[in-house]
């Protein structure tokens, strides 16, 4: 009996100790890096904000080789778009210089831990300040026009002179607010890309500060020089209205410098970002190769 006993608690013994080692992960855990990725620091000097650059490199990338120039495709919100554009460029467009431009680092950790890290795309990336005063206070709307000034004048000039890029292919990928956003730099400074890939543009609300800014006789005159894609889901009813819209404020312009392309795919707002993804390099490709 005694022995029996023995047995059956020398099993238990084990078959706890070998439960507690195998949950002890007996191997080395490591994050994943993507290859020819690197990740800097830039601050927005004139609003001290510290954000991230992330940045791929095409494979055969050579400093020495300053002959070669590469397009370059800049992306907001870059934590969500810079792996599906590394792959999609990946197989259409070899030969591109990816830079994600990350949200704020070091933002106020209390609007973090409610929103989540994305928080400053809410004002980063929207052109008009809230009428609700408490909201305003709270997240500091409207400061597109800030925004824009950081990656004109820190982050594109970063890119140019520190790596060998063609500057009259700049193109910007940018979805739901941050294609918001990118509506705003082609109608206020169009020059700072040449392509603009404005997925599912978050413009509820604002389509009547859009066309007071597409009014600019001065821009209107000069052209706008560039190319947009501009796409949609089937299932975005309510919003897509407000995309059809912009696309007849652009077509009515009437403006020879402009090229325009839409689609309509298939899915709503969530479903139809990686395709809008696919879709628009697959666009841009005809534009930018080498």
């Amino acid at each position: 009996m005694k022995t029996t006993t023995f047995l059956i608690l020398f099993t238990m013994l084990s078959l706890n100790a070998y439960t507690q080692e195998s949950n002890s992960l007996m191997f080395d855990v490591t994050s994943l890096e993507m290859p020819r990725m690197q990740v800097i620091p830039l601050k927005d000097t004139e609003n001290n904000r510290q954000y991230e650059l992330y940045i791929k490199l095409p494979e055969g990338y050579s400093e020495e080789d300053t002959k070669k120039r590469y397009p370059v495709l800049f992306t907001t919100d870059a934590m969500w778009h810079i792996e599906i554009l590394s792959a999609a460029t990946e197989y259409i467009i070899e030969d591109i210089i990816l830079v994600g431009i990350s949200w704020q680092k070091d933002i106020d950790e209390g609007l973090v831990k409610e929103h989540g890290a994305h928080v400053s795309r809410f004002r980063d990336y929207s052109v008009v300040p809230s009428s609700n005063p408490e909201v305003q206070a709270k997240y500091q709307l409207g400061q597109a026009n800030r925004h824009l000034e950081f990656i004109r004048n820190n982050v594109i000039q970063f890119v140019e002179v520190h790596y060998n890029t063609d500057p009259d292919k700049h193109s910007y990928f940018g979805y739901s607010a941050g294609g918001e956003f990118g509506t705003y730099a082609l109608l206020s400074k169009p020059d700072t890309f040449k392509n603009y890939i404005l997925g599912s543009p978050a413009i509820k609300g604002n389509i009547p500060f859009f066309t007071e800014l597409a009014s600019n006789t001065v821009l209107k005159n000069k052209g706008l020089n560039a190319n947009v894609f501009i796409s949609f889901g089937t299932l975005e009813k309510e919003s897509g209205e407000y995309i059809k819209q912009l696309i007849d404020l652009l077509k009515s312009r009437n403006d020879q410098t402009l090229s325009l392309t839409y689609q309509i795919l298939e899915g709503n707002h969530q479903t139809a970002f990686p395709l809008t993804g696919v879709q628009s390099v697959s666009w841009l490709a005809g534009l930018v190769r080498l």
